[in-house]
């Protein structure tokens, strides 16, 4: 990755205080963050507005990062276990793995979004503080298009064609195949109900991990159930996050070090990727 030295300065500051607390400290309680942020909500505002963001507000954006992270990693475990049982919730599922990791790299970026405030706020890195800004939600401005634009908008994603703007009218669309498996009518049929095992879920990643991806497989509504495609985005941008905390923080910060291996996922996934020149193997094959 070529991070830029703004935003290497923006994730090291973000994380810092994480390295005040025991190495396997917790996370916030739920709704910690949306809570503080709530607090300083100027309601029904039609103008941005600056807010003062203390550093233990500014430390969430961080955690619910890693939190989120986490979130695509089990719900890609998930996908990868329903592959041959359920293709509709196979697909779900790793539309949500996708969208976690999403929703993982905007948290670190800094973007929050409020949904009952109809807000959205940004901190950015100012010294060595972080200061805040809110701004009023537009009609556009919703969660599975709010998250993605952001990541893609930033000069590190913008040229990476694993990401997209997550348009549901256009084909390919991560958010159109997810449409296809939650609202189409006269799916197709459903499987007999036999769930993987360890072993074939261990395989079935193994098989994700090795296929090579110079282009990403956006999924395609037109090709449901696209399941490979779904499973091998998803585990690409997974991987994006965790390689982009990898390089700024490395071993320097204790949290991160508990968090980028959780043990539930431990002998499932080992987060790596064939590089397109070596062992390719095509989408479809065995």
């Amino acid at each position: 990755m070529n991070i830029d030295p703004s935003l290497e300065a923006h994730v090291t500051r973000l994380f810092a205080p994480l390295n005040q607390q025991r190495a396997g400290g917790g996370f916030p309680i739920t709704g910690a963050l949306s809570s503080a942020l709530n607090a300083s909500v100027t309601p029904k505002s039609k103008a941005a507005y600056a807010v003062n963001i203390s550093p233990t507000v500014a430390t969430m954006f961080s955690a619910a990062g890693v939190n989120s992270w986490l979130r695509a990693v089990h719900s890609f475990l998930v996908s990868a276990a329903l592959t041959d049982v359920s293709p509709i919730w196979a697909s779900v599922a790793g539309y949500y793995s996708s969208h976690y990791s999403v929703r993982a790299i905007a948290h670190v970026l800094g973007f929050f979004q409020l949904f009952t405030a109809k807000q959205t706020v940004q901190i950015e890195l100012q010294g060595n503080q972080f200061a805040g800004t809110f701004n009023p939600k537009k009609g556009s401005d919703r969660e599975h298009k709010l998250y993605w634009k952001v990541v893609k908008t930033n000069p590190l994603f913008a040229a990476d064609p694993f990401f997209t703007d997550n348009d549901a009218s256009r084909d390919p669309s991560d958010a159109g195949h997810r449409e296809r498996a939650n609202y189409a009518d006269f799916l197709p049929n459903f499987p007999t109900f036999a769930p993987l095992n360890r072993d074939e879920i261990i395989q079935r990643i193994q098989k994700i991990s090795n296929i090579e991806c110079s282009a990403p497989p956006i999924p395609s509504a037109s090709r449901f159930p696209d399941i490979e495609s779904v499973q091998v985005i998803a585990y690409h941008r997974l991987v994006r996050f965790r390689d982009l905390l990898d390089e700024v923080l490395g071993n320097g910060n204790r949290f991160w070090g508990v968090h980028r291996d959780p043990p539930w996922a431990r002998g499932f996934i080992d987060y790596q990727l064939v590089d397109a020149q070596t062992n390719p193997v095509e989408l479809g094959g065995k």
